[in-house]
Formats: C-alpha cells, sequence, structure tokens
C-alpha cells in the first residue's frame, strides 16, 4: 500500500515527481548514500531539488514500529514552516508499506538558493564570524526559533551547526530533522539540554564568551542569568564532557 503527495503549484512535475514509483525511478547527481537512504540532486526548470529516498527503517521491530524516520522528516520540516521557523518547502513526500512493515518512502525539498551550513563557515572560519552585527542578527534568529520549538515542548535532537543554513541575506534555516519530536517533563528538559549544547560544541570554538551569553540571554529573552538560567548554563557546558 503507497501513499503518496505531491504539493499544490507542482503539478507541472508530476511526471517526474507524481507519484512513489516516478520518484525511485528518477536518476540525479549523487550526494549521501548509507545502507538505508540516499540523497540525490535533480534540476527541472532551473531549480535543484532534493530527493532522499528510504529503503529500510532498520533491523527488527524498528520495519514495524514508530514512526518511520522518512515519515518523521517530512511532518517535522512542515512543522517549522507551521510555526514561522523558515526551512526547506516540502515539495513531495510519502511511503510505501509491505503489509505492516516499512518498505520505502521518499521526501523531495526545494533548494534554498544561496545557502550554506554554518558548519561550512566554521571551517573556513568565513569572516562574517568576526562581524558582530552579523552573528548578533543570526543569533537573534536562532534564538527565537529554537525558543519558538521549545515552547512547543519540541526539541530538534541534532541541532548542530550543519544543520543550519545560512542565505546571502543573512535568514537562518533549520533543516534535516529526522529525529526531532515532542516530550514532556524531564526527557523534554534534558533534550532541550541536549539541543543547546549541540549548538554550543561549535560555538565555543568560533564565537566568544560573550556572543555565547548573549544567545542564551536571547533564547531566555532575560537581561540577565537567574539562578534557573545558571544551572541550565552549566548544564549546557559540561553535557558533552569527555565525549569530544
Amino acid at each position: 500500500m503507497a501513499s503518496w503527495t505531491l504539493a499544490p503549484g507542482y503539478a507541472r512535475l508530476a511526471a517526474d515527481f507524481g507519484s512513489i514509483d516516478a520518484v525511485f525511478a528518477l536518476q540525479g547527481e549523487k550526494l549521501t548514500r548509507d545502507p538505508l537512504s540516499e540523497v540525490i540532486r535533480v534540476k527541472r526548470d532551473g531549480i535543484n531539488y532534493y530527493v532522499k529516498r528510504y529503503t529500510g527503517a532498520g533491523k527488527g521491530l524498528r520495519r514495524y514500529l514508530g514512526r518511520p524516520r522518512i515519515k518523521a522528516e517530512w511532518q517535522n520540516l512542515k512543522q517549522f514552516a507551521k510555526w514561522q521557523i523558515p526551512t526547506a518547502e516540502v515539495v513531495a513526500w510519502g511511503l510505501e508499506r509491505n503489509g505492516m512493515a516499512f518498505g520505502r518512502g521518499a521526501m523531495i525539498t526545494r533548494e534554498l538558493p544561496r545557502t550554506e551550513d554554518l558548519s561550512i563557515l566554521a571551517e573556513r572560519n568565513d569572516p562574517r564570524l568576526d562581524d558582530r552585527r552579523w552573528v548578533d542578527h543570526i543569533s537573534r534568529q536562532l534564538a527565537r526559533h529554537t525558543r519558538t520549538m521549545h515552547d512547543h515542548h519540541f526539541t530538534h535532537n541534532d541541532l548542530k551547526w550543519r544543520n543550519l543554513l545560512v542565505d546571502d541575506q543573512a535568514t537562518l534555516f533549520f533543516i534535516d530533522c529526522p529525529t526531532g519530536d515532542f516530550w514532556r517533563g524531564f526527557m523534554l528538559r534534558h533534550r532541550v539540554i541536549k539541543d543547546l549544547a549541540c549548538l554550543d560544541k561549535v560555538a565555543k570554538y568560533h564565537l566568544s564568551a560573550t556572543q555565547r551569553l548573549r544567545f542564551y540571554l536571547q533564547y531566555r529573552g532575560h537581561q540577565r542569568l537567574n539562578a534557573s538560567d545558571k544551572r541550565r548554563v552549566r548544564r549546557v557546558v559540561s553535557f558533552f564532557e569527555g565525549r569530544e
């Protein structure tokens, strides 16, 4: 049994994107591949599209239980859009089951033009990271969108610099969120710390202590740290100790 959706406004691409069979027949530039999935890039009408295809959900009960990873990917990106968090537009999505088991699934996103991920900027020591105004502009966006997620009891769970894109207008985009989910209680608090620690893991090497503290205050909407903030900051800073 297959379920497939092509977003309104993309009917002209139905021959390539209109069914799961057509999507798995697509040929394009291979970008990544692992035992369960692959990503290819195809160009149509001068626009790049990223096609992520899953042919497995893992071993054993993973084929039957829980939300398939590809379904989580498209649902989470669509959730970001609903919360007005800039992200890649999901153009087509769906999956196929073999009885009760996951068979295959795919998602197509439209390119975000003139973007790079923040980890690439860090690797090449991009001069924008030395521009205090640019950093503050990005920091405010990141703080606002991260707080929006967390206020909805949702955590990204892989909120690393490589999953944050920035374009030439200094707009920040959240991408690649297959393990993001909603949480309550202790698990929410723990995963909030993990999100913040993932961000700080690279930030501590490229931003000043003042910039890192300013981001946290922007995230909290506070002018200065209170006792609870200080405890949380200590947990964030120590989260990856002994694991790097």
